[in-house]
């Protein structure tokens, strides 16, 4: 118990957060630096090890710089399609043979396919690592694709669109914002593809496809755990050395010019609440040593969504009760022009307006009056925490670096990003906001919902007449 005559000093909180960010970013080297380490096969394939020895596991991962962004008019779909196909098997492995495999041998596989790229993983006992490498390796090259199994495949993935788009408000909703956002960037497409387009896809387009990505020099392959590099690179010399290189398409440098001014759509849909989702094209990450304005966007997302008492969630939600939950995303790595994203769903019995223009008052009051010291600092723990924390894992290990290299940049600048995402003055906040977060230059989303619809008798929500209105 302290003495009643001695006065105790209490640490101001930006400096108790100063101290935590502090130690974070202290750490924040060791994760990601030590023991990486990267080599060239002479057919392109780019290699990369982490080793990680805390458990004897073992994580691999194939990045393919092929993604939706990728596709053309009429074959939209046919990136995510292929990554279904890819299970279908090859001369040494039959259909179903490779995941059957890769559980026999006590391990977990699964791949997904973004904007930007196409990944394919397991997670297995290091021990079993050559294994799960001499199985990939196959279907880089040997990969069969048979017409019988593609007519089931697609049927496959047209069912993914209907339940997780068409029957999905929220889906429909964010599709057709980025529709809207995007008016020459193929990013405007979404990565499941047009139904129109599922629909008139062929086995062809398919094996084009393969026949045009699938190289050693379109990927990059990323290992981390329980294991020794040494070993990696010679089992990747072994079983991806031989395949040969092949000529990649050349990629023309695609952009999306500056919005006109202010773009409005509005889908109609069967739904419990209305929701709004703004978006603004702002500048992604490409120079990780000098660039100021990604960062500065990244701590302004903190700000406003980066924990329970962000400024969004207190004001909208806590205080005015306008707003049932909201969200601020942005994410500085990609391979084509990126969006500063703001959803939220409206209080039952309140106006999808009265939201909107609370938020808007919010990013305002940010302009004006800036963030304090105590709140950059907690915006910025939380920021780097946040990845910090996924260090514990090691699929986000070998994922950090995957998504980095196949964007076009490297993982040693990972350690910069931080020390850069430190130096992020209130300033920079103010001026990032002002600029870029501007109604002249945003995309608005908004959801009208219909009279939830009665069951079918197969237990499906039946049908309900909806669509989208552009203004």
């Amino acid at each position: 118990m302290p003495c009643p005559f001695v006065k105790i000093k209490r640490a101001p909180v930006h400096s108790i957060l100063g101290l935590v960010i502090g130690l974070i970013l202290g750490l924040m080297p060791l994760a990601t630096m030590a023991t990486v380490s990267e080599r060239l096969l002479a057919n392109g394939l780019k290699v990369i090890v982490k080793e990680d020895h805390r458990a004897p596991v073992a994580v691999a991962q194939v990045w393919y710089r092929a993604g939706s962004m990728d596709e053309s008019y009429g074959s939209t779909g046919v990136a995510h399609l292929l990554e279904h196909m890819m299970f279908k098997g090859t001369p040494k492995v039959p259909a179903g043979e490779f995941s059957k495999r890769i559980a026999a041998l006590g391990g977990r596989e699964n791949a997904f396919t973004s904007r930007d790229h196409t990944a394919y993983f397991q997670t297995l006992q290091a021990g079993h690592l050559e294994q799960a490498m001499a199985l990939e390796s196959d279907r880089m090259a040997h990969l069969t694709l048979a017409p019988e199994a593609f007519a089931k495949e697609i049927e496959v993935v047209k069912e993914e669109r209907r339940l997780r788009t068409d029957d999905n408000p929220h889906s429909r909703l964010y599709e057709q914002l980025m529709a809207l956002a995007y008016t020459e960037h193929p990013y405007r497409h979404p990565v499941i593809g047009w139904m129109n387009d599922l629909e008139n896809m062929t086995v062809a387009d398919a094996r084009q496809w393969y026949d045009r990505w699938y190289a050693p020099n379109n990927a990059v392959l990323v290992v981390a755990g329980d294991v020794q590099a040494d070993l990696v690179f010679a089992w990747a010399e072994k079983y991806y050395g031989v395949i040969p290189r092949r000529a990649i398409p050349f990629r023309k440098v695609l952009t999306e010019p500056e919005p006109p001014g202010g773009r409005h759509v509005v889908v109609r849909a069967p739904a419990k609440s209305s929701v709004a989702i703004l978006a603004w094209p702002v500048p992604r990450l490409q120079k990780p040593a000098t660039d100021v304005e990604p960062y500065a966007l990244e701590i302004l997302a903190g700000v406003l969504d980066g924990h329970g008492s962000a400024r969004l969630p207190q004001a909208l939600v806590k205080t005015q009760r306008v707003a049932l939950d909201v969200d601020a995303g942005y994410d500085p790595v990609s391979r084509g022009p990126t969006q500063f994203v703001i959803s939220l769903t409206s209080m039952e019995g309140r106006p999808l307006s009265d939201a909107v223009d609370a938020l808007k008052r919010e990013l305002q009051r940010l302009v004006t009056d800036g963030v304090s010291e105590a709140e950059l600092a907690r915006a910025k723990a939380q920021v780097v925490a946040g990845q910090v924390f996924q260090q514990d894992s090691l699929f986000y290990q070998a994922m950090q670096i995957g998504e980095w290299e196949v964007a076009g940049l490297s993982w040693r600048d990972r350690t910069v990003r931080f020390e850069r995402l430190r130096a992020v003055t209130s300033d920079q906040l103010r001026a990032v906001a002002e600029k870029y977060l501007r109604d002249i230059r945003m995309t608005f989303a908004e959801l009208d919902p219909l009279p939830m619809p009665l069951a079918s008798p197969e237990g499906r929500p039946a049908a309900a007449s909806g669509g989208a209105h552009v203004r």
